[in-house]
């Protein structure tokens, strides 16, 4: 009876039938509590596993959970994919699995699993009903998720070969310079900033891509991860992760309904498109911000047409800076492999351009695989000029890269 009844309740969420679902669900209250407790426990945990069969990760079914329906059903994800990931040897679990786990704070902090429901309650403060309603949403969610391709082995599964992993000291330096560009109140120190913050990323990608050529062995594969794409000015913003991405020979997917892009390139690269993007809304933000709200000659609100506007031409003007950083790292590259081959060195010049070439061979191929029926999207028009103009403005004072600033030159 206590699987019709929660069976019922689902059928009635698809069809959004509210009457049906809140009388299932007061039927279900009504029942034994340890049995439906046990049987919504084992439900959500066979519902987290079949999301990352559908190529689901941690942090792409904990956002969408709090996406829609709140924090409150977050939370509770997480608990269920905390309990889920016991069930697998910590060996058998994929380092960036691993990180997002941790990033979620997903870890088990009640003492059984039958007392789960009722300690989310205390900790909560609602009542069994409100535990009820939350579980069963957030199962319907959970068997509803659409299927996306597979970024990554599944936990279980054996650990496949990965490339070099990104150095730890590059990513603190480049973390440091984009944090002084978001903090300072100087526009022209945040433009140098990040400018140098992408030139030091580009060179370590250069780095990573002439050492692959060099160690023919090495597993170096594409790989993926999915960056939040929020409300409001979705598509701007998803602009900008584009061109952040192509800079660093990655490629951006959007999944518009979904609230989020899929980024596939090389770990490295990735680390530097994750930075950089999620730097770049921090200043675009504090920018939009400084304008103010907006009003045409009538004194109507053109807040929103002037901040998309705005954000459009920022992503534009963005890319191109971008692309100019990483042509400076590239010249910089190859004027070191000239100097080097001059010097006797085993000459890197002849190899640079190929190994790259291949690198987004390899890119380009993988998103084709993942994402075979892919489409183009057309930008939505721009209808406001201030907005724009202010947008280009503000890009060409963000801040961007840091190579010279770390290596103690100047630019």
């Amino acid at each position: 009876m206590v699987e019709a009844l929660v069976t019922q309740a689902l059928r009635a969420l698809s069809r959004t039938d509210g009457p049906a679902f809140r009388a299932c669900a007061a039927e279900l209250a009504a029942r034994r509590e340890h049995l439906v407790d046990r049987l919504l426990t084992t439900r959500l945990q066979e519902g987290v596993t079949a999301a990352w069969h559908r190529g689901w990760q941690p942090a792409d079914v904990a956002r969408h959970t709090g996406r829609s329906h709140g924090a409150r059903h977050r939370r509770l994800v997480v608990d269920v994919i905390a309990a889920e990931s016991r069930a697998y040897p910590a060996a058998t679990v994929d380092a960036l699995w691993r990180a997002q786990l941790s990033a979620l704070g997903a870890r088990v902090w009640w003492t059984r699993d039958d007392e789960l429901p009722s300690a989310w309650c205390r900790r909560e403060r609602v009542d069994r009903a409100a535990l009820l309603v939350c579980a069963l949403e957030v199962l319907h969610l959970l068997a509803t998720l659409p299927r996306l391709p597979r970024l990554g082995p599944l936990p279980g599964e054996p650990a496949r070969a990965t490339a070099a992993p990104v150095d730890e000291r590059i990513l603190a330096k480049v973390r440091a310079l984009l944090a002084k560009a978001e903090s300072t109140e100087f526009p022209e120190e945040a433009e140098a900033l990040s400018a140098r913050a992408q030139e030091l990323m580009a060179r370590h990608s250069i780095d990573h891509a002439l050492l692959a050529a060099d160690d023919t062995g090495a597993a170096s594969a594409p790989a993926g991860r999915r960056l939040a794409v929020d409300a409001p000015y979705e598509s701007p913003k998803a602009a900008l992760l584009t061109v952040v991405a192509e800079a660093d020979r990655c490629r951006a997917v959007w999944h518009r309904e979904l609230g989020f892009s899929t980024v596939l390139g090389f770990p490295a690269d990735l680390a530097a498109v994750e930075m950089l993007f999620t730097s770049l809304l921090v200043q675009t933000s504090a920018a939009m911000a400084r304008a103010g709200a907006q009003r045409d000659a009538d004194g109507r609100s053109r807040t929103r047409s002037f901040r998309h506007a705005f954000l459009n031409a920022y992503a534009a003007r963005i890319g191109e800076r971008l692309r100019e950083a990483a042509d400076r790292a590239l010249h910089v590259a190859e004027h070191a492999a000239r100097d080097s081959a001059a010097a006797g060195a085993a000459p890197a010049r002849g190899r640079l351009l190929p190994a790259l070439a291949a690198r987004d061979r390899a890119v380009d191929r993988a998103v084709d695989e993942l994402f075979p029926d892919l489409v183009r999207g057309r930008a939505r028009a721009v209808s406001d000029y201030a907005g724009w103009v202010a947008g280009r403005a503000a890009a060409d004072l963000a801040s961007l890269d840091s190579r010279s600033e770390i290596a103690g030159r100047t630019p």
